[in-house]
This record gives C-alpha cells, structure tokens and sequence, in this order.
C-alpha cells in the first residue's frame, strides 16, 4: 500500500527535533501542505496525523497546514521513560515554535483538544484562532471500555506485548478489535473502510513501545479525571479554571451524535470560554474530521471568514 505520508504530502514525511517536557530531545513526524498562514492539526489521544485525512487538502487550499503526530503517537518518537502529566501541553508549544514564526490557527480534536485548551491558556502569544472538536473538558470517565481495560493492566504486561511485538503477530486480531472500537465514533458503521483500519492500526502493528505509550497516556488520564471527580489538584480542573485566558477567536465544534462525551458539553464549554462560538454538527459523532469532513472543513473556513483572523476566498 503507498506510503501515506508521501501521498499526502508533498515533501513526505518530514521530522522536526524539540525538547520534550523532560528534557530530551525528540523527534516529532510532520507533514506539511499549502502556503500562507499556518494552521496546525492536533490529532487526539491514540491517533495521529492519518486522522485528519480529509481535511488536509481542502484547508491547504487557503492555508499552510502543518499535520503532526504528538510525542509517543504515530511516526514519532516513543521514548522509554515515564511521562509527566501535561507534558504535551509543553510540547505542543515547542512543536508551534520551532515550525512557526507567528501565531497560528490551531484545530485540535479530543484530547488534543484539552491539551490545545491548555496550551492557549499558558501560551496565549501562540494563537491567532482556535477550532476544538468533541473537547473531554468536564468527564467523568474514560469513555471507551477498552481504554479502561487497558488503563488497568500492569505496565510491566503491556511492555512484555510490545517487547515481544505480539500486535504484529497478531495483527488481524488488532485491526479487527480496532474496527470494531472505531464504531463508537462514527454514526455509520459502513462508512469503516479496510485502508483506513490497516492506518489506524499501523503504529501498532509495527512499531515498538507504541503501545506501551498508549496505556501510559490512558493511565495518566483515568487519574486524572479521578482526581477531577475528588476535588484534588489536577491539570483538567486548572484548564477549566484558566478557559477565560484565552483571548483569540475561538470556533467550539461538537458531533450531535458523539456517544462517548455528550453534546451538552459543548454548550457547558461555551459558557465557560468568553467570546467562543459553537456550532453543533448533526449526524455525526465523536470523530467528524474523518466521518463527516466536509461538515467539518466548511464549519472552519466559515468560522475564518467571520472573524478579522484570515480573509478566505
């Protein structure tokens, strides 16, 4: 099957290298397309780039999109040590800064989304306009089952998997566990194709420690949304707190049908954000970038061509 990265792109698959929140240095996998002002996709939690697929030719259309896959996701790297909690709140920064020299539109879904919310919070210079899809800003749990099953193995288990690359001898059973979690997301079912199965699922299959890293973030985020729910100190309640920081124009999209974090959300976010616009999108669910994209892209540029941001033609 052609390479992704250079059918989409035409420089391929590029790398950038930053340091990470802890120090080191990375390398984060990017692509790029189209001229003028960048705007930066931000992919959620167990996705990469391939997650904005039909979206990256219409919005380069008018803009320099710039697609990247977040430390420890898709073709970047996977380090071996243990995160810190929010370190992709430092790391988005980076990633903006050393690819542009002016603040950028950012469209970001899920949990790239909260991590975007947090990032516009503490760095507000960064953004010139801000697009959150489907944002996980007030949950109650890890959404998915298999996310909560996987949040509660032993890390030393899920190491052994990776270590032995177990996915890629089993990797009919991965695609098939990982198209039937991917009807959760969209209103139709049939619309899942086999191409986009073997992408998903790629990282997985082929490269080490991806899924330990995976488990690491989904741990992360099962206590921290435990610590929400016990009124203790944690990085989403501060994200809340800190939304009326964020100045620049801001588009709140939410799929009508997503099963895994309610519309009413949405609403709840638009309360608690000064300024913000939402727009809910019928008929689609928790990933709309890729089920509905043509709602999506339209839903963007229409929210650009309102605002003093961009003229788009």
């Amino acid at each position: 099957m052609q390479d992704w990265w250079s059918k989409t792109f035409p420089k391929g698959r590029q790398t950038v290298t930053i340091t990470d929140a802890n120090g080191y240095p990375v390398k984060i996998a990017y692509g790029e397309k189209g001229k003028g002002k960048p705007l930066f996709l931000v992919h959620g939690i167990g996705s990469w780039s391939y997650g904005w697929r039909h979206n990256i030719d219409r919005l380069s259309q008018h803009f320099r999109v710039i697609c990247f896959d977040a430390k420890g996701h898709g073709f970047s790297d996977r380090p071996l040590y243990t995160e810190q909690v929010g370190h992709q709140i430092i790391e988005i920064k980076r990633i903006i800064e050393a690819l542009s020299d002016e603040p950028a539109i950012v469209v970001a879904i899920s949990l790239g989304a909260l991590v975007t919310l947090g990032a516009a919070t503490s760095y507000p210079e960064l953004f010139a306009g801000l697009v959150v899809i489907n944002v996980p800003i007030f949950p109650e749990r890890l959404p998915n089952r298999a996310m909560r099953l996987l949040s509660y193995l032993p890390m030393d288990l899920v190491r052994t998997v990776d270590n032995l690359r177990l996915t890629k001898l089993f990797a009919p059973m991965v695609q098939r566990i990982i198209e039937i979690e991917r009807r959760e997301v969209v209103v139709n079912p049939e619309s899942i194709t086999s191409e986009e199965v073997y992408w998903i699922s790629y990282p997985y299959i082929n490269f080490t420690n991806a899924i330990a890293k995976y488990a690491e973030e989904l741990r992360n985020s099962a206590r921290e949304i435990d610590r929400l729910l016990n009124k203790e100190p944690n990085i989403i309640s501060k994200i809340q707190e800190n939304l009326p920081k964020i100045h620049c124009p801001t588009l709140i999209l939410w799929g009508e049908q997503d099963r895994w974090f309610d519309v009413s959300n949405g609403k709840k976010l638009q309360l608690r954000l000064p300024g913000s616009q939402l727009k809910i999108l019928p008929d689609c669910g928790h990933d709309p970038s890729a089920s509905c994209p043509e709602v999506v892209n339209e839903a963007i540029l229409d929210f650009l061509r309102d605002t003093d941001l961009v003229s788009v033609k």
